[in-house]
């Protein structure tokens, strides 16, 4: 039945030019924005998942950039170490060509005392962003220090930070503010490390009086030469500056290893945010290649749907040349 009233071709032919065109508004946010899942209307599971995923991934990437500041503390710390390593050792060197007789210990203590200087000039100078593992100026032991290292979030959507630690404690070679806490500055008893010792007596040595007069001082004897010392100080001074060196040594290889589970952690953190931004990836974003010719189908079907509703349109003027 024709009807002048009810066009029920062009109702339908404007219903699917509709259809067709709420398909090329949604394929052409998708061209433009490069996401399948845009918002959460588009789907809402992908996106609180995605969401989520992106708010991680800028976290990791805060995460990163703690574990270059500690990377740049621990390579501070174990700079300074390994350059004062080199010194004690050419201190030790110096007190065992003390040893020899006949040679004059008040000249070789004129290159120990600079030695010195240069250790308390090492230490001072190790300080990265306000930090100092090797000099500590307090009364109190240093410590635990933590460099951030991961942002974890576990099965119930709990949220945890790793922390890597190091102990200072054990780097500390000045103890500025007390003696006592620095291992070139505190006693170092050389009977406890005389094979042959006949007593308990302890023979306290250090090597660097700071003149510090709070915390714990020093009460030993400063590893100095004069004319009047003789050969067993001069093994005693050795004995408590090889003390000194073996501790300075294990400090550095606890340094390096904090500094290479740093740099693991860092290859693994950009890592995982690669991983991440590729799993979300995988989530929302739309396929450019499928995206692009479902937009030309669309335009194809846009203008045979306006063809469609413009003959439908003229079936009513038809009408008119029954009349005629």
């Amino acid at each position: 039945m024709t009807s002048i009233m009810t066009n029920s071709s062009a109702m339908a032919a404007l219903q699917t030019l509709r259809s067709i065109n709420n398909d090329m508004e949604s394929t052409q946010s998708r061209i433009s924005s490069g996401y399948k899942v845009g918002s959460a209307s588009d789907n809402s599971a992908y996106w609180s998942i995605a969401t989520t995923m992106r708010s991680d991934n800028q976290a990791l990437s805060t995460v990163q950039d703690a574990l270059g500041l500690g990377a740049a503390k621990v390579d501070v710390a174990y700079t300074g170490m390994e350059s004062a390593i080199e010194v004690v050792s050419e201190i030790k060197a110096k007190l065992v060509a003390a040893r020899e007789p006949g040679v004059d210990k008040t000249k070789i203590d004129k290159e120990i005392t600079e030695l010195k200087n240069q250790l308390v000039s090492v230490a001072e100078s190790a300080s990265f962003s306000g930090e100092n593992w090797l000099n500590n100026t307090t009364t109190a032991a240093s410590g635990t220090k933590n460099v951030v290292g991961g942002f974890n979030r576990d099965s119930s959507g709990q949220v945890t930070i790793t922390t890597l630690d190091v102990n200072t404690t054990s780097t500390t070679l000045i103890g500025a503010g007390n003696e006592s806490l620095g291992i070139l500055t505190k006693d170092i008893d050389a009977n406890a490390l005389d094979p042959d010792a006949t007593t308990t007596t302890a023979r306290d040595y250090y090597l660097i009086d700071t003149g510090s007069t709070t915390g714990t001082q020093a009460s030993g004897t400063a590893i100095s030469l004069t004319s009047a010392t003789t050969d067993a100080q001069v093994e005693d001074m050795i004995r408590a500056v090889d003390s000194m060196f073996t501790q300075m040594t294990d400090a550095a290889s606890n340094l390096g290893a904090v500094n290479k589970r740093i740099s693991m952690q860092e290859d693994f953190v950009a890592n995982l945010q690669n991983a991440i931004d590729k799993g979300v990836g995988r989530l929302v974003d739309a396929d450019m290649n499928e995206e692009s010719t479902r937009l030309k189908a669309l335009q194809t079907q846009q203008q045979l749907g306006i063809q469609a509703l413009s003959i439908a349109n003229s079936n009513s003027q038809n009408v008119l040349s029954l009349f005629r």
